[in-house]
């Protein structure tokens, strides 16, 4: 019998559905780094990103009996973590404070280039981030829109950490309040980045 790090994938999917955990592993350690740098681009928390991807695989072996092994795993992982993700946002719908932490942990930077020109393209929202004062929207602009950290962005405009980071604070306590679509945006951007290049 073959080690089951070199049985492709198909082969592995069928020794999961009949309980091999083995096979369960060698799946969970092909996906398990990539999915968790995409959530972490967003969530800036491993804590947060352990919580997701263990509730993820926990489905995927809770269910392993209805995966079909003659379609992409990837695509089955997508569905799981789309359902994850509304889960969330319905979550985050609710919760403000949860909602403007994750507006400031977001760098468009994180995101895949098309996703990232959506965004750019969104007038709505690029017309509510130009309601902000002068300098609180440069901040945004540098930091969420261009992908500077705060210190980079504390060079440039001589300002302290600090002021970048209340600058920041109030900026997305801003958006989220006056842009309608705030909570579907972090949706779209969380599946999206969630998955990208996952193959």
């Amino acid at each position: 019998m073959r080690v089951l790090s070199t049985i492709d994938e198909k082969e592995l999917l069928f020794q999961m559905k009949g309980g091999d955990v083995g096979a369960f592993d060698v799946l969970y350690n092909r996906y398990k780094t990539q999915l968790a740098a995409n959530l972490f681009k967003l969530l800036k928390s491993w804590d947060q990103v352990e919580e997701v991807l263990q509730e993820l695989f926990v489905r995927v072996w809770e269910n392993r009996k209805r995966i079909d092994p003659e379609k992409p795993f990837n695509a089955y992982l997508y569905r799981i973590g789309s359902n994850l993700v509304n889960d969330y946002f319905r979550k985050l719908a609710k919760d403000r404070n949860l909602a403007e932490k994750i507006w400031e942990n977001m760098s468009l930077a994180d995101c895949p280039e098309s996703l990232r020109k959506q965004i750019l393209e969104d007038q709505e929202l690029m017309r509510t981030i130009d309601k902000l004062p002068p300098q609180r929207q440069l901040v945004f602009k540098l930091c969420k829109l261009e992908g500077k950290s705060y210190a980079e962005v504390s060079e440039l405009l001589k300002v302290s950490e600090a002021a970048v980071n209340d600058h920041i604070t109030k900026a997305n306590r801003f958006i989220l309040q006056n842009y309608n679509r705030s909570i579907s945006l972090l949706m779209l951007i969380f599946c999206t980045v969630l998955m990208d290049n996952l193959s």
